[in-house]
């Protein structure tokens, strides 16, 4: 087999997968993106090994090996990104990207425009009339 075959395919399973990073805003849907871009450097690795193997006399297969590690750090990977996921939703609710702060930031209960739009009061009559209701 020549090497053009797996080296179109792995470059659009990357190029997929990039526009699945690029693209999506479910931190899940990132995740299984950036599993598919390295799914597709695995296949790389692997078709250089076996296309450089027929080449040279010793046949070390260091493109696999390298394959086993990425693909051991990529199950790490998937791991600890699900459950920081699962966490975030836990707290938050959602899992879109867009939507979510830097949790070191606290969270804020005005508005972006201040305390009038947190209340929804536009009269500051009205305003005191909410303050003494809820007091």
């Amino acid at each position: 087999m020549h090497l053009a075959y797996p080296v179109v395919l792995s470059s659009l399973l990357f190029c997929t997968g990039l526009y699945g990073v690029l693209a999506r805003r479910n931190a899940i849907l990132v995740l299984m993106s950036v599993e598919l871009m390295l799914n597709a450097v695995n296949l790389n690795l692997v078709a250089f090994d076996v296309w450089l193997s027929k080449a040279a006399d010793e046949t070390l297969h260091s493109g696999q090996a390298l394959t086993l590690f990425t693909i051991t750090i990529a199950a790490a990977e998937i791991g600890i990104g699900l459950a920081i996921v699962l966490a975030v939703h836990r707290n938050r609710g959602t899992a879109d990207i867009d939507k979510l702060r830097d949790t070191a930031e606290g969270h804020e209960t005005d508005g972006p425009e201040g305390p009038d739009e947190a209340t929804g009061a536009t009269d500051p009559a009205e305003q005191t009339e909410k303050a003494e209701a809820t007091a």
